[in-house]
């Protein structure tokens, strides 16, 4: 059972450091990242940083990705009654409208002082 679990952390550790080198290719390199407990992420960035001139630093803290994740809350409780989306297109576009409707609802938008509504403000973006 031991070697199961040993083998396991390897993948999980390969796993993570094919996402934060994909992550790294895509978005560039960042000066620090925020991850969880998870030894997988830890080890994966130690490996990085091993060979790296100037490492990456890391943050290991449970709750500060969990902003994130309690902001699509909401949209996770709109999206569940869904049962699915029939392609990717439909996904797309239908997340952006639940995404926008709530960023004005939480005040992200500025109405630039026209005063309108945030049923009338969603509609004026989606026309």
């Amino acid at each position: 059972m031991n070697h199961l679990n040993s083998v396991q952390r390897g993948l999980d550790k390969a796993a993570a450091r094919r996402y934060f080198e994909k992550s790294i290719e895509q978005n560039g390199e960042p000066e620090t990242v925020t991850i969880d407990k998870s030894s997988a992420n830890l080890a994966a960035l130690d490996g990085l940083n091993a060979e790296r001139e100037t490492p990456i630093k890391m943050r290991q803290n449970k709750y500060l990705n969990n902003v994130v994740e309690q902001d699509h809350r909401a949209i996770k409780r709109r999206t569940r009654p869904m049962l699915g989306f029939e392609n990717f297109r439909c996904a797309r576009i239908l997340l952006s409208g639940i995404e926008l409707m709530h960023m004005i609802t939480k005040g992200q938008m500025q109405d630039r002082g026209i005063g309108c509504t945030h049923a009338q403000q969603f509609y004026l973006l989606a026309a």
